[in-house]
């Protein structure tokens, strides 16, 4: 083992509620060597060899937390990089010093505020800072081919310098229970946009359903841009009452829902990855994902997926794994023998090789 680190660990955008990148951020660090990749630690977890820094920097604060994240990151992190001896930065997601000569290897998630660029102040982030620090790193991961495609084709970011990788899950969190499946479908995610829920609404909403017992359960933050619109929909297909908007739950109740609906459901117009199908099928829950994106590559043929931009199609998968029981059994077995495909050990050996490379 070196005496020095390999590299430090971005750990700025951790949270106390981790979702998406958080989660990645978390399970990623958790499976590295901190005695070769420190953690900068914005929550005091007792992780040994961890460099303590603002708790004020993760999403959780909005976009002040964001913009004292970008300071941060410009005007404090090359000094304690310095400071550790490690030649390199590991950051989970595209953010870096930019002047400060900080060798770094970023991962990169998606482009879809590229690809769906809303007027927001963090337009600029997006256009501007985020290709500059892919340009810039020594190797871009991708958490998927298609983010690889897409970072390459959109941005002009070398072929040669990018490498996708495979995310993962924790078993621990994410397992199959043998409960009983309830009758609601369940949606993990926020909602944007480009995650389609209007068109996953009104497939629900036409689904045979006479005694109305089915439900769909929404699980993700709320936004004022999005969700007041998305219940007004509801609203209007008579199916209000059968739709909970459910903000955030603990590691456990999302175990619990996993494990007692009748599927995930996943139809974004475009994924980088595509974290819930993963843990979906973890979970042994049949998943019905869209075909975009990189949900292809994580769902192979142990999900159904449909054209997310026909809500025939989502109906069609919803009413087959409501009624088909041994569909959804053969799925159920399925699932987690694709899921062992994806494990945060094996990201972080092929991170750790990397790095090595790097130094």
């Amino acid at each position: 083992m070196s005496t020095s680190p390999l590299a430090l660990f971005n750990g700025s955008f951790l949270g106390r509620r981790p979702t998406g990148i958080g989660v990645v951020a978390r399970d990623l660090v958790a499976a590295l060597d901190p005695a070769e990749v420190p953690l900068l630690d914005p929550l005091g977890s007792g992780r040994a060899g961890g460099i303590p820094i603002p708790a004020t920097l993760g999403p959780e604060h909005g976009r002040a937390g964001h913009l004292r994240r970008l300071l941060w990151t410009q005007n404090q992190l090359p000094r304690l990089l310095r400071a550790s001896g490690a030649p390199l930065l590991l950051s989970p997601l595209p953010e870096a010093p930019l002047l400060r000569g900080v060798r770094s290897v970023v991962l990169a998630h998606d482009l879809l505020p590229l690809r769906y660029p809303q007027l927001t102040p963090l337009l600029a982030y997006h256009l501007a800072y985020v290709p500059l620090v892919l340009h810039r790193a020594v190797r871009v991961l991708c958490n998927s081919e298609a983010t690889a495609r897409e970072v390459h084709g959109r941005l002009g970011v070398p072929a040669r310098r990018l490498v996708p990788i495979r995310l993962g899950f924790d078993p621990g969190l994410l397992r199959p229970l043998g409960l009983e499946r309830d009758p609601f479908f369940l949606v993990l995610g926020r909602h944007d946009p480009h995650k389609n829920l209007s068109r996953l609404l009104r497939a629900f909403a036409s689904l045979p359903d006479p005694e109305r017992q089915l439900r769909l359960k929404l699980v993700g933050p709320q936004d004022p841009r999005y969700t007041p619109r998305l219940q007004a929909l509801a609203a209007e297909l008579g199916i209000a009452e059968r739709c909970d908007w459910i903000a955030w739950v603990s590691d456990q109740e999302r175990l619990e829902l996993l494990n007692r609906c009748r599927a995930l459901v996943l139809v974004s117009l475009w994924e980088g990855f595509g974290l819930p199908a993963l843990e979906g099928l973890a979970c042994g829950t049949p998943v019905i994902a869209a075909r975009a994106g990189a949900l292809p590559e994580v769902v192979g043929d142990a999900g159904l997926l449909v054209d997310p931009r026909k809500p025939s199609e989502i109906a069609a998968a919803l009413q087959a794994l409501d009624r088909d029981g041994g569909l959804a059994g053969r799925l159920a077995e399925a699932g987690p023998q694709r899921a062992a495909q994806f494990r945060w050990q094996r990201t972080a050996e092929a991170v750790r090789t990397l790095l090595l490379e790097c130094a």
